[in-house]
């Protein structure tokens, strides 16, 4: 999209009434998103692992949410093996910075040089049937490069989102994400998830993280039960839209890898727990690949009914 094309920030994205003393921590970050976009690729791993590796001590509830979810979910590594998983997952957060900055502000021309995708026909066969696509995806680090190219894959693409207890960084996200998001779905707007896909729209969903509403379940993550969002079974079903497995990760020279999988063959069933299962199977070899750029920093596990333990319950202390 060139500027002349690129259409105008509407009103509610404008940082304008964010110059006050308490944003200005924030603007500090604004402005290096910017500098590490513009940074050799090199010194973006530089800075993203370096970055991570000082957060691991100063972040100690994190830490040992992160360790108590590899530990749970890797019980075949040894203590030192998660301790270096747990290390790499930390400079991938400390990169997941550097990769917001990248996402949002590097030219897309740029970006593209670095990515490599896989399965783009699939994207382009579900959006030539006219139903829309549902892009099945998760919270994984380099989120915000593995959404940016859709402003080339698909013609009209939009997102989920939740909005973020800092109002600036929450206006920074939506203009960011707007260089390829015609839409930007709050979480709990189901009616206008629909209103994009009958409209043919790629929309990128992220049911991974706890749910703990009507259409949730206890199903297996990494073989721990775990509070599971079953909706997209029937966001599919209503909708007619194929379900696309959407998933991203950096590779170690700094490049990147965009897996667009097929439909998958029977989805969506009239067994919406079955359909869940296989989409997180799929997530799951995805993560084996990488497994320190998934996000493992918040409580996949909490919420889960008796007789269930609560497996943080020593987390914050």
């Amino acid at each position: 999209m060139t500027p002349e094309t690129r259409p105008r920030m509407p009103p509610e994205f404008s940082l304008a009434p964010f110059w006050t003393p308490r944003y200005w921590p924030t603007w500090l970050l604004l402005g290096a998103l910017h500098l590490a976009a513009r940074l050799p690729v090199r010194w973006q791993l530089k800075l993203g692992y370096g970055l991570g590796r000082l957060l691991l001590p100063l972040n100690p509830r994190q830490r040992r949410v992160a360790r108590r979810n590899l530990e749970l979910c890797f019980p075949e590594l040894s203590a030192e093996e998660r301790r270096g998983l747990l290390t790499r997952h930390f400079e991938a957060v400390g990169m997941s910075f550097v990769e917001m900055g990248v996402g949002w502000f590097a030219p897309i021309d740029q970006l593209l040089a670095r990515v490599e995708i896989v399965g783009r026909e699939h994207l382009d066969n579900a959006l030539a049937a006219g139903k829309g696509a549902l892009l099945f995806t998760a919270h994984f680090t380099t989120l915000e490069v593995g959404v940016a190219v859709l402003e080339r894959l698909a013609p009209h693409a939009s997102c989920m989102y939740r909005p973020q207890r800092n109002a600036m960084m929450d206006v920074m996200i939506l203009r960011g994400r707007s260089r390829f998001a015609k839409d930007q779905i709050p979480r709990d707007n189901v009616r206008l998830l629909l209103r994009n896909l009958r409209d043919n729209y790629a929309v990128v969903y992220l049911p991974d993280q706890t749910y703990l509403g009507k259409q949730s379940e206890l199903l297996p993550f990494f073989g721990e039960p775990a509070v599971t969002n079953t909706a997209t079974s029937k966001l599919a079903r209503i909708s007619g839209a194929a379900v696309l497995p959407y998933f991203f990760r950096r590779l170690p020279d700094g490049r990147y890898r965009i897996d667009i999988g097929p439909p998958l063959q029977g989805l969506p069933s009239d067994d919406a727990n079955a359909d869940t299962a296989r989409l997180f199977g799929a997530l799951e070899t995805h993560i084996r690949l990488a497994p320190e750029q998934y996000l493992w920093l918040y409580k996949k596990f909490k919420g889960r009914p008796t007789p269930h333990p609560d497996v943080y319950a020593r987390v914050g202390r």
